[in-house]
């Protein structure tokens, strides 16, 4: 997902700036939350975590260049389901600034873009499954139909701030329409994957119940 250098150029950059400083104020909010509930040592070990596997995902696991971006199974729900959303966006952040600097440095003046392109819908799934999930319901009973909403929730907002960042930087022009297009056609394949990688983590999660004394999850993973 990250925004290809030279689609939104410097001077229309700061916009990015501003996002990316909104994000790290609602996700001081949620760290705040996982304090409260679990303390600081299991925020930096579900943090730390949740670092590791978005570093993965963004530079071990398949990725490809596709229209204005790439596409990567980010694998934003099943963060937030089996981590927290506090831990979820500390990873999601530091996981995309590891990779920029030690593997992508040209991907680094875009990291405002990029950060908020990732987070904010994290903060919109976090909202919708307090809709959708009863409130006695814990995350390892949860439903395929509920997992993907929840999938299809984030990985629709990745798209949706993949297309402002476009059209933003480059306008509603006839190339930059069509390829804004083919990357939220193929980027949209991941939500048939995505659903079926929540529910198997889930499932193990469920046989290992022993995690919920641990720390290394998040509460409601395992009590409501």
């Amino acid at each position: 997902m990250h925004i290809e250098p030279g689609i939104v150029d410097s001077a229309k950059m700061l916009l990015g700036v501003g996002t990316a400083a909104g994000t790290a104020g609602y996700s001081s909010k949620l760290v705040y939350n996982t304090l409260q509930e679990r303390g600081h040592i299991s925020l930096a070990l579900r943090s730390a975590i949740a670092t590791v596997l978005v570093f993965c995902f963004f530079q071990v696991l398949p990725h490809y260049a596709v229209g204005v971006s790439e596409v990567h199974f980010i694998l934003g729900s099943t963060l937030f389901l089996i981590l927290g959303a506090g831990p979820a966006a500390i990873g999601l952040a530091l996981g995309l600034l590891v990779q920029g600097v030690f593997f992508a440095p040209m991907d680094l003046p875009q990291y405002g873009i990029n950060v908020t392109t990732l987070l904010v819908p994290l903060f919109a799934m976090r909202a919708l499954a307090t809709k959708i999930i009863a409130p006695d319901t814990a995350y390892v009973d949860l439903s395929y139909r509920q997992t993907l909403a929840l999938s299809t929730a984030y990985q629709g907002g990745v798209v949706a701030w993949v297309a402002f960042w476009a059209f933003y930087g480059q306008g509603f022009g006839v190339a930059n329409i069509a390829s804004v297009l083919s990357f939220g056609g193929a980027y949209m394949l991941v939500v048939i994957v995505e659903p079926l990688v929540d529910l198997a983590v889930l499932a193990g999660a469920k046989s290992v119940r022993d995690l919920r004394k641990t720390g290394l999850v998040a509460p409601r993973l395992y009590k409501a």
